[in-house]
């Protein structure tokens, strides 16, 4: 087992730990800064996004979603996108990746 206290965590973009089936990162975006853009996306794996504080917008396939805090967002695989942080707010998300995972 593996445990990361994240509260003080402002890193741009930091992977906490990975396995051969998932990774574990937060991100954190200054108002009005985005990740990502049109062309970013991942071939083999899902995305999940968890915003911890902040506000903004996932962009996925060219579809815009709101972000706030509390909100869960599965970005899947082979889908393009963009998280932008609201101006006048630090947009904080905890993301979870996996690929080939089949549960029994």
């Amino acid at each position: 087992m593996k445990s990361w206290d994240i509260s003080g965590k402002d890193s741009n973009w930091e992977v906490l730990s990975e396995t051969t089936r998932s990774k574990g990162a937060i991100m954190c975006i200054l108002g009005g800064g985005s990740e990502g853009g049109p062309d970013n996306s991942h071939a083999d794996s899902d995305q999940w996004l968890y915003v911890i504080s902040g506000s903004g917008q996932a962009i996925v396939d060219g579809n815009a979603v709101p972000l706030r805090m509390g909100n869960l967002v599965l970005i899947e695989a082979g889908e393009a996108h963009e998280v932008k942080a609201d101006e006048g707010t630090v947009l904080r998300t905890v993301n979870f990746y996996g690929s080939n995972i089949e549960l029994t």
